[in-house]
């Protein structure tokens, strides 16, 4: 069975061919990096974490592109435009580009957390800054774009009328028609400078007050969101590639715009396959800061968010995740996030007795039924990961080889249940798809007795600098090791202990 992906573009399952047989060019969008990495930034890069291993799994060489956005990103609706890097910047009173590199550096070690593969290519928005003004000057050019003080706007009425003749008209992946993308339209500063509410910015141009600025033929000021992705899609997956990655919440405005933008300029849609992961949300609540449950990665980490009863470990978090479809939603809970922490242990459990296994001496095995269930299930995995990557029925299938491992590891279940061909099969299979495709890692790792006396160490130094009144040398102790997945708790009493996360 060939691997089949959903499209959104064209709402429906399609066998994934790729453009150039054996390569697959995969683009995602990157984390705006204005504040710390949080919990809605998990499901879509650990979603497409998942995509990637098993491309390289089912043997295709992948250049896999994820963008960082720093500059820009002003909203569309919602808000006054304005550029987040920048306002963060003020407000925590850093240069631009240290503020992005912070909040970069967090985002990397959170995403190492995780276990998710690094990207072939990390492309920056303020490194494409010649790229974005060359694509927007041959959108003027084809006379899909104006200029109105300094800003530059796409003429989305144009663009409709010209390719609704051949049928992809904006609005073609997010399924909305021109009256209703109006009717959703708020009413924002410097609106009347467009001709069309519906037109989105490309360029804007920088009041005295903004701190990142660029020339540009329109004068000083910086790049839209959409602009950046399209300009750095074409430039390292060229100007047609196979697969368009991000969460849902990105389909319109952003992926309907780059699509225009890509199709005015290379003059063909720019991805074959849209593929988009579902949300999540809260307590059955939309994550948002009015309900006071954003969840920074750190947080979720350490447990210091007043909605969280306890720390979860970064393999908890990936296990949920993978335990549903991504194109379902996703509510994160106590209660489910300590279910999934459980439920992981326990398979983990039952992994570590199969690798301990010995093969049996008999190649044919004593209960013909249950080795021919197991070789069944074993086989189901790679058509359930073929079936729009359904890892909740991978996990399912592994869950119930559970009682059959642990039978055997206890001895309740003869040693020649199983053929020694079918056993060796498991064994294998369980570590290429838990370990290398589903990317899960012990949630309980074996550390080696020297850390406790490491940990020893460095409590009593940091003891120390406090009773000094070295408030410095004590927070750098407590966030360093932080950083590195340790948090200290400073007792009541005066004492110290430590918790690995």
């Amino acid at each position: 069975m060939p691997l089949q992906l959903y499209n959104t573009l064209t709402r429906k399952k399609e066998v994934f061919t790729p453009i150039t047989p054996g390569l697959v060019g995969l683009y995602v969008c990157g984390p705006t990096v204005s504040g710390e990495s949080h919990l809605g930034h998990a499901r879509p890069y650990i979603t497409f974490d998942i995509l990637y291993r098993y491309f390289l799994y089912l043997g295709y060489k992948v250049r896999y592109v994820r963008n960082i956005t720093d500059a820009g990103h002003f909203e569309e609706e919602g808000r006054v435009a304005e550029d987040k890097i920048s306002s963060k910047a003020i407000l925590e009173k850093l240069e631009p580009m240290e503020l992005v590199q912070k909040y970069t550096n967090l985002f990397h070690w959170a995403m190492q957390q995780f276990n998710t593969l690094p990207p072939s290519i990390e492309p920056t928005a303020t490194g494409h800054i010649v790229e974005q003004i060359n694509m927007i000057q041959q959108i003027i050019a084809d006379g899909y774009a104006y200029v109105v003080n300094g800003s530059v706007y796409f003429d989305v009425s144009k663009y409709n009328t010209d390719f609704s003749k051949i049928g992809q008209p904006y609005g073609i992946l997010s399924g909305r028609n021109i009256e209703e993308q109006l009717e959703t339209t708020r009413q924002l500063e410097n609106q009347n400078e467009k001709r069309n509410k519906n037109d989105f910015a490309l360029w804007k141009n920088a009041p005295p007050e903004h701190i990142m600025r660029w020339a540009s033929p329109w004068g000083e000021g910086f790049p839209g969101w959409h602009i950046e992705c399209s300009a750095m899609s074409t430039k390292y997956l060229g100007k047609q590639f196979d697969i368009h990655g991000g969460g849902m919440d990105l389909q319109f405005p952003h992926h309907e715009c780059e699509i225009a933008q890509s199709r005015v300029c290379n003059h063909q849609p720019p991805a074959r396959y849209w593929v988009h992961n579902n949300m999540i949300t809260i307590n059955g609540k939309k994550m948002g800061k009015s309900y006071n449950n954003v969840i920074k990665l750190t947080e979720l980490f350490s447990g210091t968010h007043p909605i969280l009863e306890q720390a979860y470990h970064p393999m908890t978090i990936r296990f949920f995740i993978l335990q549903s479809h991504y194109r379902s939603t996703l509510d994160f809970s106590n209660e489910a996030l300590q279910a999934s922490e459980k439920a992981l242990k326990r398979l983990w459990e039952a992994y570590t007795n199969l690798l301990a296994l010995p093969l049996p001496e008999n190649e044919v095995a004593g209960d013909v039924e249950l080795d021919e269930k197991v070789k069944q299930q074993i086989n189901e995995v790679t058509e359930f990961m073929d079936d729009d990557l359904s890892t909740a029925k991978v996990l399912a299938n592994m869950f119930e080889l559970a009682p059959v491992i642990n039978g055997l590891k206890n001895k309740q279940l003869p040693a020649n249940s199983l053929s020694a061909a079918t056993l060796l099969c498991l064994q294998q299979q369980m570590k290429l798809f838990l370990e290398d495709i589903l990317g899960l890692q012990n949630p309980v790792p074996a550390y080696n007795g020297k850390l406790n006396q490491v940990m020893d160490l460095l409590l009593q130094l940091r003891k120390q600098a406090k009773a000094k009144k070295d408030f410095v040398t004590s927070d750098t102790i407590r966030n360093e090791l932080l950083a590195m997945g340790i948090q200290i708790k400073d007792e009541k009493d005066g004492s110290m202990s430590y918790t690995l996360l």
